[in-house]
């Protein structure tokens, strides 16, 4: 696998790293455990970094130079791919040639092509997010992706040998926006780790969050940037504070900031007349994070563009109700009416009155939660890395006989 600009070590919630952190990171666990191989090739950020990392038993790690050796956004790896794909082909030279190469991201498939020409094998690749449809969904504020992203995200679309998509509306949008053959795309859901993200008393996990019985606890996780819509949900909960001063709130926002774009959701929270309410949090680990999902009546993903919304099915695998914005993958991670609600636009007004007749109807609240957390056990990441191997399996064969050998 290929992940060049961040790394499944990473602290998911911070900088660059997010939901693709954990879906490399786990699938490759679960194909692991399936009895695949798995090496995973990312950039050095950190001259202490050893070359190698056993990540979990068959599953290792592998730190290639390319750039220098720090932390950079993922808007400056353009430049340094076929650098990071020339590391990658000297660190292999001696070692037994893959079956497949697997990239994750725009800029890893761009190492990933020069990667499978060189070794004559099939390339699978997950795009995550697309240029051209997060282009269609900005954020107020926002700066569009650029085109020599597009173009190389069509180079990928046209040379890769299978790519998998999240879900079938990832697969449409894979075959409008880039006119790929819908033959060559598998969907492949992704998955939680059902061991960590499972219900328990909400009144425990209060306790352990420090979150007040009575309070109405409204719940943002994520990297800090407009994609994500953090600051819908801080305007949303002013205007909730406006129309309805007896509820008790409080807003938790766990995450960092993310993206070149400033994102002050202090000042947007001091003018909402929030201070006291909103309540921000570093990126925690995933057993903490679980907590805090049991510790909320609702977690909230206001997202302008989303590939899937692993958050969403994590919260939801905690027993708690999510409302989502309608966009993306979002569709499948949440059921609207059943396990949350799906919200059409991001004006906060719009917002405010979802979350205010949740807050009228604890009753539903409840029935939400227990339909999501049995919703959310359709999602193992056994599921996820079968459908993977299947895809695979499909690559190969797809490789071989666009490539017969000839004697």
């Amino acid at each position: 696998m290929i992940s060049l600009h961040t790394s499944p070590l990473e602290q998911p919630g911070a900088g660059d790293a997010g939901g693709m952190n954990v879906y490399i990171s786990h699938l490759a666990r679960a194909l692991a455990a399936d009895g695949l191989g798995i090496d995973i090739y990312t950039r050095a950020t950190d001259p202490l970094q050893p070359d190698t990392v056993l990540l979990s038993p068959g599953v290792r790690v592998h730190h290639i130079e390319a750039g220098p050796r720090r932390r950079l956004v993922k808007e400056q790896m353009p430049p340094i791919a076929d650098e990071f794909a020339e590391g990658l082909l000297r660190r292999m030279q001696d070692a037994p040639r893959p079956r497949v190469v697997h990239s994750h991201y725009w800029v890893s498939g761009l190492a990933g092509l020069r990667a499978a020409a060189e070794w004559e094998i099939p390339l699978v690749h997950t795009m995550h997010t697309m240029a051209r449809v997060k282009n269609r969904h900005l954020a107020a504020g926002d700066l569009p992706e650029p085109t020599w992203r597009e173009r190389g995200e069509q180079l990928i679309a046209d040379g890769a040998t299978w790519l998998t998509a999240n879900t079938a509306a990832e697969r449409d949008e894979l075959v409008r926006h880039y006119d790929v053959d819908e033959d060559r795309i598998d969907i492949v859901n992704p998955g939680v780790d059902l061991d960590v993200f499972r219900p328990a008393f909400r009144s425990r996990s209060r306790v352990a969050s420090g979150v007040p019985a009575a309070t109405f606890h409204i719940l943002f996780a994520g990297r800090l940037q407009r994609l994500k819509g953090p600051q819908v949900l801080v305007a949303a909960a002013g205007e909730l504070r406006r129309r309805r001063p007896d509820i008790p709130l409080a807003v938790t926002i766990i995450g960092a900031p993310s993206g070149s774009l400033g994102l002050d959701l202090d000042a947007l929270a001091h003018e909402e007349g929030l201070d006291g309410v909103v309540h921000r949090l570093p990126p925690v680990p995933a057993g903490v994070l679980a907590e805090w999902f049991r510790s909320a009546d609702v977690v909230a993903m206001p997202s302008y563009s989303e590939s899937f919304g692993l958050v969403a099915l994590e919260a939801q695998a905690c027993g708690t109700p999510v409302v989502a914005a309608r966009v993306g993958g979002l569709p499948k991670a949440v059921c609207d009416g059943r396990t949350g609600f799906l919200v059409g636009g991001h004006h906060p007004v719009e917002w405010a009155s979802v979350l205010e007749q949740l807050y009228d109807d604890p009753s539903t609240r409840v029935d939400l939660g227990r339909a999501a957390s049995i919703y959310a056990q359709r999602f193992g990441w056994e599921q996820t890395a079968e459908g993977t191997r299947a895809a695979y399996r499909r690559a190969v064969r797809a490789h071989a006989t666009a490539h017969p050998v000839t004697t």
